[in-house]
């Protein structure tokens, strides 16, 4: 019974989600990080030129830029996107103006990806392992990317520790 009512729950809960998410597609024009793009909505039926959208990639959270292997990260996900035709299923939008959800290259969603390759964490919530967290486990199984180092530093340890990356970006490591 109560497996049941929880699957109920999460089913409910899926469903409510998806209500609130819109979806387009576009170019993506910019990688700033290994967790936000720039994608050029494509025009629709002769509308005037869509204004090009920042979107941060939810269920993950990739180092800083002046991190160690957040220049990697970065370049990993420009490898996947850049340039490419990508759908985006934008749930909301944060306090800094961002539009807030996932990016897919055809079937695939590049969160996962990143992930999967030891690029990014799953976020964490409320003592969930997020919804990478699979993704998470295969990458520091085989050590993959970030996950070689032990321990790696959290990107949310490493902005308190740091603040954000300032300009010039120039490779920060936490002090030992």
């Amino acid at each position: 019974m109560k497996r049941r009512m929880l699957s109920l729950c999460l089913a409910l809960t899926c469903a409510i989600a998806a209500a609130g998410e819109t979806r387009f597609s576009g170019v993506v024009t910019r990688v700033s990080d290994g967790d936000t793009v720039w994608v050029q909505p494509d025009q629709e039926d002769g509308a005037p030129h869509r204004k090009r959208v920042k979107l941060r990639l939810v269920g993950l959270d990739a180092p800083e830029r002046c991190q160690a292997h957040g220049p990697e990260a970065g370049a990993a996900l420009a490898s996947r996107v850049q340039g490419r035709h990508v759908t985006v299923r934008r749930r909301a939008t944060d306090d800094y103006g961002r539009a807030l959800g996932t990016l897919w290259v055809g079937d695939e969603d590049v969160g996962a990806w990143m992930v999967n390759e030891g690029h990014a964490w799953s976020a964490r919530w409320r003592g969930s392992g997020g919804p990478y967290a699979s993704e998470e486990g295969v990458a520091r199984n085989a050590r993959r990317g970030l996950f070689a180092a032990e321990p790696p530093f959290h990107p949310r340890d490493f902005r308190r520790l740091h603040g954000p990356c300032d300009a010039p970006r120039t490779q920060r490591n936490p002090p030992d």
